[in-house]
């Protein structure tokens, strides 16, 4: 709040900073699309939630807060509901990391729900690049990466659980969530990039968690979301079989963005992806 010329102006505070890392996540587009957005005077829905940027940029009184990772969601609850006894564990892992304690906590699968939850953001936040990858058993795999910190200045538990106070937290295919959007709902699908052709790197293996047929339902699901006056907000790979996809019903847009994600240096760098609404 700030008190200019006998006249009192609210400063807005700034967004909630995820707490997680997530590949392909959207906090570089976060405060642009919320911008574009504007306000949701119904539902905000988001079938593939990952890091949840937009969600925190956004702020919506209600959400439907949707992905497949089971793991994911049960952290997002736990934040809800318990982000002061998350906190507190948290700070133990961030006390004893190293690398031993790294793996030694990535053997682990703890029965307790706060337990597992802070075992899922320990890992995400000292994991290469916050890679999430399982292995055919469904077993976290990815090896030690470069960063130490487990708890960070920019953390604020106490504010993201208020926040998803308003929100149903859902662990299950984006088609349940998106078949709950009617009139005046805004639908914001960030799925994992795949193409019909030419796959490689990263897009190459999210082909494992995201057919091309799934595309086929989702752009489905879409067309259905948006006759029933729903506003659709959607962003996937740069690629002709994903514009041919999507052209004929909705408005396409270019972005570019930096991607980090690869190991060689060589392949990183900018690219090109699209927003679909």
């Amino acid at each position: 709040m700030i008190s200019r010329d006998n006249k009192t102006i609210v400063v807005p505070p700034a967004p909630v900073t995820p707490f997680l890392k997530w590949a392909g996540g959207k906090r570089w587009l976060a405060t642009t699309l919320a911008a574009e957005i504007g306000t949701v005077r119904g539902k905000y829905i988001e079938p593939f939630l990952g890091s949840a940027a937009v969600y925190f940029c956004l702020t919506p009184s209600q959400a439907i807060l949707c992905d497949a990772n089971d793991d994911l969601i049960e952290t997002y609850k736990v934040v809800k509901r318990a982000w002061r006894i998350l906190v507190e564990k948290l700070s133990n892992h961030h006390r004893q990391h190293s690398r031993s304690y790294y793996y030694k906590i990535r053997s682990e699968a703890p029965k307790d729900k706060i337990e597992s939850a802070a075992r899922f953001i320990y890992l995400n936040r000292t994991c290469w690049n916050g890679l999430y990858r399982v292995n055919l058993n469904g077993t976290f795999n990815v090896p030690i990466g470069t960063k130490t910190d487990v708890l960070m200045k920019t953390d604020d538990f106490q504010r993201a659980a208020k926040l998803l106070k308003g929100a149903t937290l859902m662990a299950s295919d984006f088609e349940l969530a998106i078949a709950k959007a009617h009139a005046g709902d805004v639908i914001f699908a960030d799925p994992p990039y795949t193409v019909r052709h030419k796959l490689n790197g990263f897009i190459k293996y999210n082909e494992n968690l995201f057919s091309w047929n799934d595309q086929l339902r989702l752009r489905d699901a879409l067309k259905e979301a948006k006759k029933r006056g729903a506003r659709i907000y959607l962003t996937n790979a740069d690629h002709e079989s994903i514009r041919d996809l999507y052209g004929c019903h909705f408005e396409i847009k270019e972005l570019t963005r930096y991607s980090a994600i690869s190991g060689a240096a060589i392949t990183r760098g900018n690219f090109s992806e699209l927003l679909i609404t």
